[in-house]
């Protein structure tokens, strides 16, 4: 699979650099063409002559080095590399690096080739575990799934400061099997997920309409999930500011009837559907064609019943298809889940509640409970990136 593949791989100034020789050689007898790319502070681990030797090609470290001639050759390195570039891995990548990448420095020769990639970048985080956990750095590595780098997480072990905690750098096997997944054995190879996020929005005349907080963040974790699973991924979202992965197919909707029409026609050949989006249940019974005035009469709204698309889809449900509802609630959320299972034939719920700290809509973090129509329950709590691989995970035994 690496064969004739041409790989940057770039090093940060972690104790970890010193894995990185044994992954040039490994990506080499595996029949990649490999270039290398330092930090400044990577050469004080290991020596840039190293990978010079190894990979047959200059090691460039700063943009303007201090034997500059003054040829452009130099500086624009991080054009032309990221150019070549079939994939970029940046492994280790310490917290400093991380937080560069996300925020669009480019003071080295690896940030800058990061800001002109052109292929997918993957970032193996590794540093102490209190680093790794830290506020910072949790918000740091959303971002970058949010601006689609790939993440490969670091494992956990003895590390460096001397204690037992997440933040080793994986061995080569581990990160190649990110880098190409073996698909056929992946849950969710062949099949294709239909995945709903977003808020709808149902309008009562063209300047004003009825609709929720919803930001999507949920459902666009699901199809990463997804995605990751070895899904074909159809992505149908209302109207959100989130970036959508470039590997799915995403189909936009505004409202209630929008969404319906939709999952009719896409829901009947998928084996899974995820149904995430924040549906209105009512909509108004007429949309003034133009905006109601403040010095108009006193206006009465008369409101009707928006289409239920998890329920047409659980009443319609074929063999084998896998259905996965979503139930946001303000109390007694296992009891009203629980219902909504059997109400609307669902095989899963996920369920959150509104009164939880830092759950629900427009957060980065969510705690759910997932209930099954066989009585299992599990519960989960994270960025909403996490929850939705472990909630993936459990359902398909990943």
């Amino acid at each position: 699979m690496l064969s004739g593949k041409r790989i940057i791989l770039g090093v940060t100034g972690g104790i970890a650099a010193y894995k990185a020789v044994q992954l040039l050689r490994d990506f080499q007898k595996a029949g990649a063409e490999v270039r290398v790319i330092m930090t400044p502070d990577a050469t004080r681990f290991v020596g840039s002559d190293t990978f010079a030797a190894l990979s047959r090609n200059d090691v460039p470290i700063h943009i303007f080095p201090e034997n500059h001639s003054g040829s452009s050759e130099t500086w624009v390195k991080h054009i032309q590399w990221a150019e070549w570039a079939d994939l970029m891995l940046i492994a280790p990548c310490t917290a400093n690096t991380l937080a560069k990448i996300v925020h669009g420095f480019s003071d080295n020769m690896l940030t800058a080739a990061v800001l002109a990639a052109r292929c997918p970048v993957y970032i193996c985080p590794t540093m102490d575990g209190e680093m790794y956990h830290a506020p910072s750095t949790k918000r740091n590595l959303q971002l970058a799934e949010d601006m689609n780098f790939r993440i490969i997480p670091p494992e956990s072990g003895y590390l460096a400061s001397g204690l037992n905690d997440t933040g080793r750098l994986p061995d080569a096997d581990t990160i190649f099997s990110h880098l190409f997944p073996n698909q056929s054995s992946l849950p969710l190879a062949n099949k294709k997920v239909l995945i709903t996020t977003g808020p709808t929005r149902e309008f009562i005349d063209p300047v004003r309409f009825i609709s929720n907080p919803s930001s999507g963040k949920m459902g666009i974790a699901m199809a990463k999930a997804a995605k990751a699973l070895g899904a074909d991924v159809i992505l149908l979202h209302g109207p959100i500011t989130e970036k959508i992965p470039h590997d799915v197919t995403a189909l936009p909707f505004e409202s209630a009837d929008d969404l319906f029409a939709l999952v009719q026609k896409h829901g009947p050949n998928c084996d899974v559907a995820i149904m995430a989006a924040a549906v209105a249940d009512y909509k108004p019974q007429e949309k003034a064609l133009s905006k109601i005035k403040k010095g108009d009469a006193e206006k009465t709204l008369f409101f009707t019943r928006t289409p239920d698309s998890l329920q047409w889809l659980g009443e319609n449900k074929k063999a084998k298809q896998i259905l996965i509802g979503f139930a946001m609630e303000t109390d007694n959320l296992e009891e009203h889940a629980r219902e909504k299972i059997g109400r609307k034939k669902l095989d899963w719920v996920v369920g959150n509640t509104l009164n939880a700290q830092d759950s629900g809509f427009q957060h980065d973090t969510n705690r759910v409970l997932l209930l099954s129509s066989k009585d299992e329950k599990f519960s989960f709590e994270g960025l909403k990136t996490e929850v939705a691989k472990k909630v993936l995970e459990t359902i398909f035994q990943a």
